[in-house]
């Protein structure tokens, strides 16, 4: 029998050994964020003691923390000085850096993806084994974890989302529905520009009352609603319907669902724009890949390619018209209902 070392090289072996070990670089960046390290120190070099009782840690135990994510490129050290770094920064307690999105997954998926093998054997969700009810249940159950899905979405959208919409025009239509649109940052993107235009941003009750904070510091309180509702059951009238990061979020079955309801609703005339990112055909890594695997760990929900989008539209009820690529990983695809 052929051994398996003798189709491997040191190198391979190195490079599995560091893939093995991302779990410990995820909870190590979590840990940094959580203790905010960042904003500790944000005017200056600070030594690790002096970190540590900023931040009520153990120095030992931080030190060793920190001193393995300076190897990441978060952190400068001379001595027992810590800088933190532009990549550090990014922890750093902001809405407008990655601090939610490291508190969010770290508080909310990581633990979960522990039973990513039950989810290969069954199909089942690991999240829901992990629970014992679904992940958006688990989520609606305790107002801070609400919040802070909805800052962690925020940064998304400001961060992964920049420069999408440039060059991009919305389809004709005077109210434009942003359907699952949590505190309105989307809303806030598309309508800027555009005073002739109307909007509603529609949500789950315990999801869309962040959205009347954003509309109003973004001076928008007067031409679009913040209302609350299921897009299980029906959606508001409108022109133009977005579904920012929804469908990917749910099975074909459920999509379905959501598709229809809005056939239902839709003005005469009406379009609808999807806004997710597409799987392309071949091996080269993308970030969709990535966020299916997400989705198979956290709800019934996947990332789908152009074929499955044009499939899912047809089996609903819309014909697909278009899809617009961006500079960002996300597309726009564009559909009207039959």
């Amino acid at each position: 029998m052929t051994e398996a070392n003798d189709h491997t090289t040191p190198q391979a072996n190195m490079l599995m050994l560091q893939m093995l070990a991302g779990f410990q670089v995820s909870q190590a960046l979590y840990v940094a964020a959580k203790l905010d390290v960042a904003t500790v120190l944000a005017d200056g070099p600070r030594t690790v003691r002096e970190i540590a009782a900023g931040v009520n840690a153990d120095a030992d135990a931080l030190g060793r923390i920190i001193r393995f994510l300076a190897t990441l490129g978060l952190y400068r050290t001379n001595g027992d000085q810590v800088e933190v770094t532009e990549l550090g920064a990014t922890l750093a307690r902001s809405r407008d850096t990655a601090y939610n999105a490291a508190l969010y997954w770290g508080e909310t998926h990581y633990a979960p993806f522990g039973r990513l093998l039950d989810t290969a054997r069954t199909g089942k969700n690991a999240a829901e084994g992990y629970f014992g009810k679904t992940f958006f249940e688990w989520i609606y159950e305790e107002p801070e974890r609400v919040q802070i899905q909805n800052q962690a979405f925020a940064w998304v959208t400001a961060a992964l989302r920049d420069g999408m919409f440039d060059g991009y025009q919305l389809p004709e239509g005077t109210v434009v529905a942003d359907i699952g649109g949590a505190d309105g940052s989307m809303m806030v993107r598309l309508l800027a520009d555009e005073p002739a235009r109307h909007g509603i941003v529609f949500d789950q009750p315990e999801v869309v009352t962040a959205a009347e904070k954003t509309l109003a510091d973004n001076n928008l309180a007067d031409r679009v609603q913040a209302v609350a509702g299921d897009f299980f059951h029906s959606v508001p009238a409108a022109d133009v319907y977005i579904l920012s990061f929804i469908l990917h979020d749910w099975n074909d079955e459920d999509c379905r669902r959501i598709l229809r309801n809005i056939a239902r609703a839709a003005n005469p005339g009406a379009r609808l724009v999807i806004v997710e990112a597409i799987i392309p055909p071949g091996d080269q890594p993308h970030p969709a890949k990535v966020i299916d695997l997400t989705m198979l760990a956290m709800n019934n929900g996947r990332e789908r390619t152009a074929a499955e989008y044009t499939a899912l539209l047809d089996s609903a009820g819309f014909t697909l018209d278009r899809i617009v690529s961006s500079p960002t990983m996300f597309s726009f695809t564009e559909a009207t209902p039959r």
